[in-house]
């Protein structure tokens, strides 16, 4: 996730020379699919820049609720969030696009393995960002160069409401746990969008499937959803592992467990799930070392080592003490006291978020006479790391 205008691309340009008729708006939205389709994309459907009108206004209760806890970029000019001709005034049609990205095992199987870090599946292989928008562009192109029309090219980094516009597009509808589900891909699909100013026939939207289903809500370790449809990020796995830039509060640090990047939680109980395998783009399948990393291997990482890792990976933009802090969380769950060499030597790192998850980790798995025996250490420059030590019972 990121802020700002970051993931925009404005893209114009005359119509192709040897192009000697217009199609129709019918024709072109036909010929769309059909190139969507053929660059691998799994769904796409088009919709009104109006359709999100009331997602809109939920989305500034959300905001107001204070829901979004750090994450400042999605406060930073909601308007244009909540209204895409605010963000564009000459966009007349709104094309919405999803690539599959189903893992092939349950990340769910995963997490009674307390030794390995668990990363989620989106994660696991090449940043999605990179991989979507050079897809988006590429059509973008041919549609630029079919219509004659300016457009706008959108993957998850800009003000834009894809959820809701993927539903008003027909590629699904949102969840109980606020995320698309397709009934083609269930709860994995990755989604870009692209903004044009051709007037192209409109999809029917997509209703909700769900009925009295509440699994995704019931499986959340830190109970993020205070009611259906509604998250609280400031409780949400995801948004601790990522986008918490400071220590992982204590009462969600057991919950967590082994989830050392997000979570798939709700997305892997998602009952429409049965359907998310066919289809799988190579290019988005997961790297073999991030499947099941070892923990004792991800804590001996320094900062290149990390960078090496995690190339092209977005986990990279974390940072390494970040992602160590994680790892440590996972060490002080995982009743391996073997593993409390790894957070021992972590007590002396330049890092003082990995300090104090040190601390933690080795609270976890030492007993408080071995414990005592490092207090040399709780006098840290730190104050977060002195506070560890003090809940720890040393100081």
């Amino acid at each position: 996730m990121a802020g700002g205008g970051a993931g925009i691309a404005h893209l114009c340009g005359p119509r192709l020379l040897n192009q000697a008729v217009k199609l129709s708006p019918a024709d072109l939205k036909a010929a769309l699919v059909r190139e969507a389709q053929a660059l691998g994309f799994g769904v796409i459907g088009v919709t009104d820049p109006d359709a999100t009108t009331q997602a809109g206004r939920y989305f500034l209760e959300f905001l107001a609720g204070g829901g979004h806890g750090d994450m400042d970029w999605l406060a930073a000019n909601p308007e244009r969030r909540a209204d895409p001709r605010v963000l564009w005034p000459g966009v007349r049609s709104i094309i919405m696009l999803g690539v599959n990205y189903g893992p092939d095992a349950n990340p769910l199987d995963a997490l009674t393995r307390k030794t390995i870090g668990t990363i989620s599946a989106y994660a696991q292989g090449d940043d999605y960002h990179d991989v979507i928008k050079k897809r988006l562009k590429t059509l973008a192109r041919w549609l630029v160069a079919m219509s004659g029309d300016e457009v706008k090219v959108f993957v998850d980094t800009a003000a834009v409401m894809e959820k809701p516009l993927a539903q008003a597009a027909g590629l699904g509808w949102q969840g109980k746990h606020t995320n698309l589900v397709s009934r083609e891909f269930g709860s994995w699909l990755f989604l870009g969008a692209i903004f044009s100013a051709s007037d192209l026939p409109r999809d029917e939207g997509d209703v909700d499937h769900c009925g009295s289903c509440t699994a995704c809500q019931d499986i959340c370790p830190t109970a993020a959803f205070p009611a259906p449809y509604k998250l609280d990020a400031r409780r949400c796995i995801s948004y601790l592992t990522i986008e918490n830039k400071g220590p992982i509060p204590r009462e969600f640090r057991k919950a967590i467990g082994n989830r050392i990047y997000g979570c798939d939680d709700c997305l892997a109980v998602c009952p429409w799930n049965k359907f998310a395998q066919a289809g799988r783009e190579a290019k988005l399948a997961a790297r073999d070392e991030l499947r099941a990393p070892a923990l004792s291997d991800l804590a001996r990482l320094d900062d290149t080592a990390f960078r090496a890792l995690f190339a092209k990976s977005p986990v990279k933009r974390i940072g390494r003490d970040r992602f160590v802090r994680n790892v440590l969380i996972a060490i002080g769950n995982s009743d391996d006291a073997s593993l409390a060499a790894e957070a021992r030597r972590l007590l002396d790192d330049e890092s003082p978020l990995v300090r104090g998850a040190a601390v933690w980790a080795l609270s976890e798995l030492i007993d408080r006479n071995e414990l005592a025996a490092l207090a040399s250490r709780a006098d840290d420059k730190d104050e977060n790391v002195r506070q560890e030590w003090q809940v720890a019972g040393i100081v």
